[in-house]
C-alpha cells in the first residue's frame, strides 16, 4: 500500500478507538451537492470500519460563528443563535436524506468549545506564543465596523486575480493580509474601505517551524500532493496568525479584554473536541480525554477535509493543539472540489444545486453512488457529468446490480418456492475470484480508493451476471430443477457478497436487499459462500431508471429556485446580486451595435423594435424601454448589445440579443450608451 495511508487498522495492530470528523459546515445557508462530496465521502469510510468491527465515532457540528452569521441575522431580524439553529436543523435533515450518519452534530456556539478554546488560548499565551500588537485593518465607514478577511473583497496581491477573499486566493492557494488586497472593497456594502488601527493578538506560528516540518513530512500523515504544498508553505516563512477580531463579532470574546473576540478559525476546529466531549457525556461511557489527551490512549483521529481550508488543517491546528497539550491528528485526508461538466458550480447556470432539491427530485441513492466511482485518494476535483450520471447509474446500478438481484430472487420466487439448495461444486474458481476481489475490496476501502472498490464490486456482479447466461436457468428447470436451484444458490451467495461490500456505500439500498435475502445486518465476516438449503424473502422494487434529460431538468429547477430567491433577496436589498465569477462574465460577448431604426411594436405597450448594426451583421432586437425612450430619441445611438444570448421567440418575432441598461425604482431605463465615435461590433472589454 502507498505511504499515502499507511493505517494501523491495516497493519495488524490492535487499534482501540478511531474518531473521524469532516470539515463543519457553515451555518449560514443550505449545503449544496459540493459539500456533500466529503460528507458521502467520508461516511463511507466510517461506514466501513463500522462494517469491519471497529471501534469507530463520526463527529461533526455546525459552525456557528463570525461576522457572516452576525450580518444576516441581522438582515433577517432574528439573533444569531436562532439563524444558527435554522440551519443546524436544516442540515441535519439534509444529511439524513443522503445517509449520512453522524454520531455526534453539535455546534461550535457551546459551553464545552468556549471552555477549549478559552484553554488552548491560555496555555498557548502562558507559553509565549501569543504576542499582542497594533495592526491597521480594513474599516468600512457606511457600515460603521471593522472588516473581517472574509468581508473583503478584491485581487489577490501574488497573482492578480480577481474577486478574492482577504485572505487566501482561490486561484492560486496564496494567503495574506487583508490589507495587501488590491483594489479592495467592502463586501457588504461594496464601498472602498480605509484603514484604522486596532489592538490584535496572535499566535506565533513560527515557533513551531521545526515540529510542523517535521510533523507534516511524517509518511501517512497527508497526501504526497499536500505534503508538497505545505512544505512550501513552511519554506516561504510561516507568518504570525491574527487569532482576534474586534466588536460587533459573533464569537467568543477573549478572556480579559474588552470587545476582543476569537476569530472564528480559532474556535471552528475546536468544535471538533467540543462535540466529542458532547458525545461522550451523553452517549458513551468513554471520556473526551480519552480521545484528545490521553497519550497512552490507544485512539487514532481522522480529519476529512477540502484543499481550500488545508493550511488551517495543516498548519495552524496542529501547533495550536501542540502548544496546549492535546493529541495531534494522525490523517488529514484532503479532497477536491466539486465541478460540473468540467466547470465550476455556477449559480447562473443553475448547476449550483443544493442538497435538498436534488434529495426533492431524485434518490439520494444516485448521488453516493455516483461519487464513490469517481473518488480516490487525491485532491484531484471530482466532475459530475450530466451524461455520464446518468449513463452510469443506468448501467452500472441499474442494468448490472439491481438487475442480477431482480432476476435471481425473481425466479427463485416464481419457480422454485423461494427456496436455495448446494452450492455446485464446479464454482471453485469462481469462488476464488470473489474472495480476491473482497480483499481487494478491503484495501481499496481502507486507502480510500472508492472508485476502485466500485470496479471491483462491478466485477463480481459481471461475473455473476455472466453465469447466469452460461447456466440459463429458464432452460435448466424444465429439465433439471434442483441443478437450476443450486446454480442460482451460488448467485445469491455473490449478491449477500456484493450486499456487503457495497452497504458502505449504499446502506438503505442494502438493507432492502438484505430484507429480500432474508437476512439481518450483514457484517464483514458475511463475505463467505454460506447460504444454503433455507429460503428467501421475496423481491420488491428497489430502484428506477433514470431517465434521459433528468439532469437537466434538475438544473433548470435550480436555475428557478435560484432566481426566485435572487428575486426575493433583492425586494429587500436591492443594490447587489449574487456574485459572478470572471469567467462567468467572460461567458458574455458584449459589443458595441449602432441602432439604425427604431419602432414601436404594435400590441405591447413595453417594446421597441430596433435594428442595429454589429459591423458584420445587422440585428433585429426587441427591448423593452418603451416607457424610457421614444423611437426618434435612439436613432443613431450607440449601445452596449449581449451579442450571444439565445434568440429568443416572441409573439411580435424573433429578438437577437439584448441592449444593455440600467433599471430604476420608479420603472425607468436608462440606456448603456457609448460614444459614437466607436465603431459598430468593437467589444466591449
Amino acid at each position: 500500500m502507498p505511504d499515502t495511508l499507511k493505517l494501523k487498522t491495516n497493519r495488524g495492530k490492535n487499534l482501540g478507538k478511531i474518531l473521524v470528523t469532516s470539515a463543519l459546515p457553515y451555518a449560514n445557508g443550505d449545503i449544496h451537492i459540493g459539500h456533500l462530496v466529503e460528507y458521502i465521502q467520508t461516511d463511507i469510510y466510517v461506514r466501513f470500519l463500522r462494517l469491519t468491527g471497529k471501534d469507530v465515532i463520526y463527529i461533526c457540528a455546525s459552525d456557528a460563528h463570525g461576522t457572516p452569521i452576525e450580518i444576516n441575522a441581522s438582515k433577517r431580524g432574528i439573533t444569531p443563535q436562532e439563524l444558527v439553529e435554522e440551519f443546524h436543523l436544516r442540515h441535519l435533515e439534509d444529511f439524513s436524506r443522503y445517509d449520512v450518519s453522524f454520531d455526534e452534530f453539535y455546534t461550535t456556539d457551546s459551553p464545552e468549545n468556549q471552555y477549549h478554546s478559552e484553554t488552548i488560548y491560555s496555555r498557548a499565551k502562558e507559553k509565549g506564543h501569543v504576542s499582542v500588537r497594533d495592526i491597521e485593518q480594513f474599516y468600512c465607514e457606511p457600515c460603521g465596523r471593522f472588516l473581517p478577511d472574509r468581508f473583503i473583497r478584491g485581487a489577490c496581491p501574488k497573482c492578480g486575480a480577481a474577486d478574492q477573499y482577504g485572505d487566501v486566493c482561490e486561484s492560486c492557494g496564496a494567503t495574506y493580509r487583508p490589507t495587501e488586497v488590491l483594489d479592495a472593497r467592502c463586501a457588504i456594502c461594496g464601498a472602498p474601505p480605509t484603514l484604522r488601527t486596532s489592538k490584535h493578538f496572535f499566535f506565533r506560528l513560527i515557533d513551531f517551524n521545526d515540529f510542523l516540518t517535521a510533523w507534516t513530512s511524517e509518511p501517512g500523515r497527508l497526501q504526497q500532493e499536500i505534503r508538497s504544498f505545505v512544505q512550501n508553505w513552511i519554506d516561504q516563512g510561516l507568518q504570525d496568525w491574527d487569532i482576534s477580531r474586534d466588536g460587533p463579532y459573533f464569537g467568543f470574546k477573549i478572556p480579559g479584554e474588552q470587545d476582543k473576540y476569537f476569530y472564528v478559525w480559532l474556535d471552528a476546529p475546536i468544535g471538533y473536541i467540543a462535540a466529542t466531549e458532547h458525545y461522550c457525556k451523553t452517549r458513551s461511557d468513554s471520556t473526551c480525554e480519552d480521545y484528545w489527551i490521553d497519550p497512552d490512549a490507544s485512539v487514532e483521529i481522522h480529519h476529512f477535509i477540502g484543499k481550500d481550508i488545508a493550511y488551517f488543517h495543516t498548519l495552524f491546528w496542529p501547533a495550536m493543539l501542540k502548544a496546549a497539550g492535546y493529541r495531534l491528528p494522525d490523517h488529514i485526508h484532503v479532497h477536491g472540489f466539486l465541478t460540473v461538466d468540467s466547470r465550476k458550480m455556477s449559480k447562473s447556470r443553475g448547476t449550483f444545486i443544493t442538497a435538498r432539491l436534488f434529495a426533492d427530485c431524485l434518490s439520494t441513492w444516485y448521488l453516493r453512488y455516483y461519487y464513490a466511482t469517481k473518488l480516490g485518494n487525491s485532491i484531484d476535483d471530482l466532475d459530475l457529468n450530466l451524461e455520464e450520471f446518468v449513463n452510469r447509474t443506468n448501467a452500472e446500478l441499474i442494468n448490472n446490480i439491481t438487475n442480477l438481484v431482480s432476476r435471481t430472487i425473481g425466479f427463485l420466487n416464481k419457480r422454485l418456492e423461494s427456496t436455495l439448495g448446494k452450492i455446485p461444486a464446479d464454482v471453485q474458481d469462481l469462488i476464488r475470484d470473489v474472495e480476491a476481489s473482497v480483499n481487494r475490496v478491503h484495501e481499496n476501502y481502507l486507502s480510500l480508493r472508492f472508485n476502485n472498490v466500485t470496479r471491483d464490486i462491478l466485477s463480481i456482479s459481471d461475473m455473476a451476471n455472466n453465469f447466469v447466461q452460461q447456466r440459463a436457468p429458464w432452460t435448466s428447470i424444465k429439465s433439471d430443477p434442483e441443478r437450476c436451484r443450486d446454480d442460482l444458490t451460488f448467485v445469491v451467495n455473490c449478491i449477500k457478497i456484493l450486499t456487503v461490500l457495497l452497504k458502505p456505500i449504499l446502506p438503505s439500498y442494502c438493507k432492502n436487499v438484505e430484507k429480500i435475502l432474508g437476512l439481518g445486518d450483514l457484517k464483514w465476516n458475511d463475505t463467505g459462500f454460506d447460504l444454503e438449503n433455507r429460503p428467501i424473502g421475496i423481491f420488491e422494487k428497489l430502484l428506477d431508471r433514470l431517465e434521459p434529460g433528468v439532469m437537466e431538468k434538475l438544473i433548470e429547477s435550480s436555475r428557478e429556485s435560484l432566481t426566485q430567491k435572487h428575486a426575493s433577496s433583492t425586494e429587500k436589498s436591492p443594490a447587489f446580486k449574487d456574485e459572478i465569477t470572471i469567467e462567468d462574465f467572460a461567458a458574455l460577448d458584449l459589443r458595441a451595435g449602432k441602432i439604425l431604426s427604431a419602432e414601436d411594436v404594435e400590441g405591447s405597450d413595453k417594446l421597441l423594435k430596433l435594428e442595429v448594426d454589429l459591423g458584420q451583421e445587422r440585428r433585429t432586437i426587441f427591448a423593452g424601454i418603451k416607457s424610457s425612450y421614444s423611437p426618434s430619441d435612439l436613432v443613431g445611438s450607440t449601445v452596449a448589445v449581449v451579442c450571444n444570448l439565445k434568440p429568443r421567440k416572441m409573439r411580435f418575432g424573433t429578438s437577437y440579443g439584448m441592449v444593455l441598461a440600467a433599471a430604476l425604482q420608479n420603472g425607468k431605463a436608462i440606456l448603456c450608451r457609448i460614444n459614437n465615435d466607436v465603431p459598430p461590433g468593437a467589444p466591449i472589454k
